[in-house]
C-alpha cells in the first residue's frame, strides 16, 4: 500500500496547474512563500497596513488616470496636429519629430553616417563589456578610449575619406548626449585615476597640485564652467585662433567631472589594504606594477557603484549644453515645442524624454549591477 501510496503522490506532484504551470504542490508552496513575504513587510502592524492600501490606491488612481491618456486616449496616427483630436496623448507629434529627436538637424541624407558610428561604438565596446572572457580585453579597451573616438569623430564631422562636411553646430539630440558622455567618461577616468594617485603621492608638490586641482572644480557649479568654456575662453585664445564650441564643452565636462571621479577612486583605493602593497613591493614589484596590477584592479572594484552613480549624473548633466548652444535631446525638445504647428505639446515632449533618460540610465545601471554580482564573487562563498 505504502508504495501504491508513493506513486499516488508522485502522480499527483506531476499534475500542473493550469494557472501557473507548476505541480499543485509547488504552487501552493509559492503562494504560501507569498503570502508570507506580504504578511511580513506590508501588512505587519495597523500603521504599516494602512500605509499599504493607501500607496496601492494612490498608484491605482495616478497609473490609471496616466495609462488613460498615455494609452488609452492616445493618438499615433497622422502626420499634423490636426489627427490629434482626443483628450490624450499626441503621440503623431513624437512620431514625425523622431529623427530630430535622434540627431538634430544632421542632415538627412548623411544620417546613414549616424548608424556606422554607432556600430563603430558598439563593436569597440562588446569585447570590452561582455561577460565571457575575451582575449586582450585590455587591448580593446585601449581602443576603445583611443581608436573609436577618433573613427566616430571622423564619420561624424566629415570633411576626410570624402565624406561631406557637417558642422558640430548641426549635430544634436540624443547623439549628443550620447557622444558627449562617452567623451567625457574616456577623458575623466584616466585623469581622475592620476589625481586619485596623486592625492596620496608622498611627494608635498604633486599631493598639493593634486589636492588644488580636485577642491578648485569641486566648489565651482557646473553651469559657471560651461559658461566660462564657452564665453571666457574664446577671449583668452590668439587672435585668428579659434576652438570649436562642442570641444571646449567636452574638455570642461572632462575636467570638472575628473575631479569627482578622482574622489571616488581614492575611495576605492582606500579600501584596498595596505597588506596588499606591502605583499606585491616585497616581490619586487615596480610602483607602475603594484598600482597596475594589484591595487587598482581591488580599488575599482570597491569604486564601481560611485564610478557608475558618477557616470549617470553626468549623462543627465549634459543637457545643461542648452545654455550654450548646443541642442541635445532636451533641447531639440524645447525647440520643437516652439513650433507653431504644434504648439501646446509640452506634456508628450517632456514624458518621450524623460522615458528615454530613464531608459538609459536604467541600462547602466543594471550593467553595474551584473558587473558587480561577477566581480564580488568572494562574497558569495
Amino acid at each position: 500500500m505504502s508504495a501504491v501510496g508513493r506513486e499516488l503522490g508522485m502522480t499527483a506532484d506531476r499534475r500542473v496547474s493550469p494557472m501557473s504551470g507548476l505541480p499543485p504542490r509547488q504552487h501552493a508552496r509559492r503562494i504560501r512563500r507569498a503570502a508570507g513575504w506580504a504578511r511580513k513587510n506590508l501588512f505587519s502592524s495597523p500603521f504599516n497596513t494602512a500605509l499599504t492600501i493607501t500607496v496601492v490606491a494612490l498608484i491605482a488612481y495616478v497609473g490609471t488616470g496616466l495609462f488613460r491618456w498615455a494609452v488609452l486616449d492616445a493618438t499615433v496616427s497622422g502626420t499634423s496636429r490636426a489627427a490629434c483630436v482626443s483628450d490624450g496623448a499626441c503621440w503623431t507629434f513624437i512620431k514625425t519629430r523622431l529623427p530630430l529627436f535622434f540627431v538634430g538637424s544632421y542632415p538627412s541624407d548623411q544620417r546613414w553616417r549616424v548608424g556606422v558610428a554607432l556600430g563603430v561604438l558598439i563593436g569597440f565596446a562588446w569585447p570590452v563589456l561582455r561577460e565571457r572572457p575575451v582575449r586582450h580585453r585590455g587591448l580593446w579597451l585601449a581602443l576603445l578610449l583611443t581608436a573609436c573616438p577618433v573613427i566616430v569623430g571622423s564619420l561624424l564631422l566629415g570633411g576626410v575619406f570624402g565624406l561631406e562636411y557637417v558642422d558640430t553646430s548641426r549635430w544634436g539630440g540624443l547623439m549628443l548626449d550620447v557622444l558627449i558622455s562617452f567623451v567625457t567618461v574616456a577623458g575623466a577616468i584616466p585623469l581622475g585615476i592620476a589625481l586619485a594617485l596623486g592625492r596620496r603621492s608622498g611627494l608635498a608638490v604633486m599631493r598639493g597640485l593634486s589636492i588644488g586641482f580636485i577642491e578648485l572644480w569641486r566648489g565651482v557649479p557646473l553651469l559657471t564652467v560651461l559658461f566660462m568654456s564657452a564665453v571666457i575662453v574664446p577671449l583668452l585664445l590668439p587672435n585668428g585662433v579659434s576652438a570649436d564650441r562642442l570641444l571646449r564643452a567636452m574638455i570642461a565636462l572632462i575636467l570638472f567631472n575628473s575631479a569627482y571621479m578622482a574622489e571616488v577612486i581614492r575611495g576605492g583605493l582606500q579600501g584596498v589594504p595596505s597588506g596588499q602593497e606591502e605583499a606585491a613591493a616585497s616581490l619586487g614589484m615596480r610602483w607602475w606594477q603594484l598600482q597596475a596590477l594589484v591595487v587598482l584592479p581591488q580599488a575599482f572594484r570597491i569604486a564601481l557603484p560611485g564610478i557608475v552613480n558618477t557616470v549617470v549624473d553626468l549623462f543627465k548633466d549634459v543637457t545643461l549644453v542648452t545654455i550654450i548652444g548646443l541642442s541635445d535631446l532636451l533641447g531639440v525638445v524645447h525647440q520643437a515645442l516652439k513650433d507653431p504647428a504644434w504648439l501646446g505639446l509640452a506634456n508628450e515632449g517632456y514624458v518621450f524624454a524623460a522615458v528615454v533618460f530613464f531608459v538609459c540610465c536604467f541600462l547602466m545601471s543594471a550593467y553595474s549591477r551584473r558587473l558587480e554580482w561577477r566581480l564580488n564573487t568572494h562574497l558569495r562563498g
